[in-house]
């Protein structure tokens, strides 16, 4: 469902994008972003960060953004301040967040403490930064939580940063175990996991069930489709053939990351796409082709981003919303491939403009700042006048960080 407060975003979006073209078509920045980290003053800092809990948007984003160019050594310690002692806990967790941009060593410190933190925000980020920067010798830590957490946005993540312990022997039959029981929104979470961490162990239990006539028949495709081990190849054939029509885009996108006719497989999710957006009442078909594109972007596949580009670009409700979610989350798990193919871009600000709006689809917080750290980083170090420098900052202004 389309907000508004997000179409109130949206409408911003493009009016600054107009209003910022220029001559050759190409963004320049509304206000000249600064070329290195900046140095503030220490009541303007703490400002900042105080602002970072407010309800209006824009306040808030706009203190995210003077914290984001801040230099290091000044806003860590100030961050983890913020984590340990402010009294709003939603700016505890917006200062964490924020801490993850900036790489710095005291940040896991930040993130092991707030893992018995009773706010649920502070521990699903924990988590998060946790699967990217796995320590085996959290696992038991982590398994003995796995037996209490039951908070609707903190156990997936907990999930996720077990699975990216998958090579610790004690871990697998637990996450395998997971599969089978609890709500299917847990079970979700568990299969993508797995996929999105490669567990060949678990392909026996993925493999029943997506043999199954259910709803998560379409997660456990494609994680196995991700795992990349070509046992499973003749089960999703046979479902490819016989199963649920919801499944097929699904089932196409797995069979082309185990690299089985991938190209056949890609010109239909392209044509299923294509059909869906031009064909009124097909929203279940649309997202599950835009879903099965966004699958094959993540994995590095250009032809798909490019077909969610061509037909998101120009595309209205309701195939703007799942084309955008999918471009977005192609830009934050395949970031190097968003960002080569907007290098070469005809129409930059539009495709710009269609991930920004998945951006704000997206709950992924941790993930969006990650984004947002290495473009800073990267138009910091580029030359000025450089493509690069252009690029980059052309997302900073449309992205709005």
């Amino acid at each position: 469902m389309v907000t508004g407060a997000l179409i109130g975003r949206r409408l911003i979006r493009l009016c600054v994008a107009v209003a910022l073209i220029a001559s050759t078509g190409e963004m320049v920045a509304w206000a000249q972003e600064p070329a290195s980290p900046q140095a503030l003053g220490e009541a303007q800092l703490q400002g900042a960060i105080d602002q970072l809990g407010q309800l209006d948007y824009d306040q808030r984003t706009a203190a995210s953004r003077t914290v984001r160019r801040t230099a290091g050594a000044q806003a860590v310690p100030a961050l983890l301040r913020a984590v340990q002692e402010h009294g709003d806990g939603y700016v505890r967790y917006r200062a964490l967040v924020l801490l993850t941009g900036f790489n710095d060593a005291r940040t896991k410190g930040a993130m092991v403490e707030a893992l018995t933190s009773p706010n649920d925000r502070l521990r699903t980020v924990a988590y998060q930064f946790l699967e990217r920067n796995p320590d085996r010798q959290l696992t038991t830590r982590l398994l003995a939580a796995l037996e209490t957490e039951n908070a609707e946005f903190v156990r997936p993540a907990l999930i996720r940063a077990l699975a990216a312990l998958g090579d610790v022997a004690a871990v697998r039959p637990v996450l395998i175990r997971e599969t089978t029981r609890g709500e299917d929104f847990f079970r979700s979470a568990v299969i993508e996991a797995l996929g999105d961490h490669k567990a060949t162990y678990a392909v026996d239990s993925l493999l029943a069930v997506v043999k199954q006539d259910g709803p998560l028949v379409d997660d456990a495709a494609l994680a196995l489709g991700r795992i990349g081990d070509g046992r499973a190849a003749a089960t999703l054939a046979a479902v490819q053939q016989d199963g649920p029509k919801s499944a097929q885009s699904f089932v196409a996108a797995a069979l082309c990351l185990l690299a089985a006719n991938c190209e056949l497989h890609e010109t239909f999710l392209r044509d299923t796409l294509r059909y869906a957006d031009q064909t009124p009442g097909m929203q279940e078909t649309l997202r599950a082709a835009a879903a099965g594109l966004g699958a094959l972007g993540v994995a590095g596949r250009r032809g798909a981003l490019e077909s969610l580009m061509n037909v998101g670009i120009d595309s209205r409700d309701p195939t703007r919303a799942p084309v955008a979610l999918a471009a977005a989350t192609i830009a934050l798990r395949n970031s190097a491939l968003m960002l080569e193919w907007l290098s070469s871009a005809e129409r930059r600000p539009d495709a710009i403009a269609l991930v920004a709006e998945g951006f704000d689809m997206l709950e992924e917080d941790l993930e969006k700042e990650r984004f947002f750290a290495a473009v800073r980083r990267a138009y910091w170090t580029a030359a000025d006048g450089s493509a690069t420098r252009e690029l980059m900052r052309t997302l900073i202004t449309q992205l709005d960080f």
